[in-house]
């Protein structure tokens, strides 16, 4: 036993911890197909795509992730869908991903000088093809950076999947809990286990982002 705490029940801890990864990769693969045309819509120049496209990232960033996952899970059951909470989750951690990931990519696509832009009128190019070959590959290199610190984030609000009942880190760490009554000893080891998932990141983050600033100033 290590801190009144059997090994299996760690276990059971560790476990949690592999279904808390697989929700993020959910939410950030989920927000990265949704982020991205949404981005496109908030940097486009039609007026009716950046209203609409506004309008979804203001609403989602308007309102706390647990509420959305409250209203994805039982929303779903109204509809007459029983679906299980991994499923309800993922759906509310893609939302809340591509908002904030629509606002970060559109900040990179907009970085893009505008010369960029009127060269690739010059060479005839469409405005698919300017996206495609011109701007996007470059606004690419600038977003690593910020979409890999924003990893961090999506790690740890995944944390809020437990209020509808989904079986991640939190929740194992509250069933032992309950369990052993060793509040102190199992939720630090959580909190341990969190940071050793979003350590990393942040660290891979900070360093992306040092590269860039020596790339673009020698």
């Amino acid at each position: 036993m290590i801190f009144g705490v059997s090994y299996s029940q760690w276990q059971f801890v560790l476990i949690g911890a592999g279904w808390t990864i697989v929700l993020s990769l959910l939410g950030f693969i989920g927000g990265t197909l949704l982020g991205l045309p949404i981005a496109i819509a908030r940097a486009s120049r039609s007026r009716i795509l950046r209203i609409l496209s506004g309008l979804f990232v203001k609403l989602i960033q308007g309102i706390p992730l647990p509420v959305v996952m409250f209203i994805v899970y039982f929303g779903i059951s109204i509809a007459g869908y029983d679906v299980p909470a991994l499923i309800a989750a993922g759906v509310a951690m893609t939302l809340y991903s591509s908002a904030f990931l629509g606002e970060i990519w559109r900040g990179c696509i907009e970085s893009i000088p505008r010369t960029q832009w009127e060269a690739s009128d010059c060479l005839a190019f469409n405005k698919a093809q300017t996206l495609a070959y011109i701007i996007l590959p470059q606004a690419f290199r600038v977003a690593i950076p910020p979409t890999v610190g924003f990893l961090v984030q999506i790690v740890k609000n995944s944390s809020y999947a437990v209020v509808i009942g989904f079986f991640d880190l939190t929740y194992s760490a509250r069933v032992i809990n309950n369990s052993t009554f060793k509040p102190f000893a199992v939720f630090t080891v959580a909190a341990l286990i969190y940071f050793a998932m979003c350590y990393p990141l942040s660290i891979l983050s900070y360093r992306l982002e040092k590269k860039l600033k020596d790339k673009t100033n020698p």
